[in-house]
């Protein structure tokens, strides 16, 4: 696999805030051959052309409600192969499709030849999934929007596992108060994990 470039928070942050911005060539140049080295290990069948373009246009609408936090390295390019992937899986799709197509119409010697969709990594979603989460839980923590206790409640119930009874009175609020706090940022949480999904339409398969 090609070298895994250095996650640059300006490029990132620049591209979030303009779609058109000039610095996407910068992108193009230092993803690219990661991107092409990963679909000729793992889609060697599918067009590396057509399934990195994909992928950029998701990126266009997925790097606004992106993430990035430095201290958690690799992130970023979890999410971008998790995009890369999926995009590299409906391209075997369709051509799945089209192989069926053709066993109907020319027999089976000509769908041979083209290629099956390939089976699933289990495991490689499962990371994928949890890259997600874990973007997800950064950016509502780091919301300013929501109020700082609030966000501390929440990190203390439901990331670091304390007891709500614990917490409650920690904070000297009711128990119930901790309940709705954990409830209203769960929904948040759902929320943004799905913006990160249709970002690059995964919630619509």
């Amino acid at each position: 696999m090609a070298k895994i470039p250095t996650t640059s928070t300006t490029l990132l942050r620049d591209l979030a805030r303009d779609s058109q911005h000039a610095r996407w060539g910068e992108f193009v140049a230092r993803y690219r051959p990661m991107m092409e080295s990963y679909l000729r290990e793992r889609f060697p069948a599918v067009d590396a052309d057509e399934a990195v373009q994909e992928t950029l246009i998701a990126l266009i609408r997925a790097l606004p409600v992106y993430r990035y936090v430095p201290e958690e390295t690799g992130h970023f390019r979890s999410y971008l192969t998790g995009i890369l992937r999926h995009k590299a899986l409906r391209a075997a799709a369709r051509a799945d499709r089209w192989a069926r197509r053709q066993r109907a119409f020319a027999g089976a010697q000509t769908a041979a030849a083209v290629s099956r969709v390939p089976p699933v990594d289990a495991d490689e979603e499962a990371r994928w999934r949890q890259s997600l989460l874990e973007i997800a839980l950064q950016q509502l923590l780091a919301d300013a929007s929501v109020h700082a206790r609030t966000r501390e409640v929440f990190r203390r119930v439901a990331v670091n596992g304390e007891k709500p009874d614990d917490v409650a009175q920690a904070f000297g609020i009711a128990r119930n108060a901790v309940d709705q706090m954990k409830s209203r940022m769960m929904e948040r949480l759902r929320t943004l994990v799905r913006a990160l999904e249709a970002a690059d339409g995964v919630g619509l398969r």
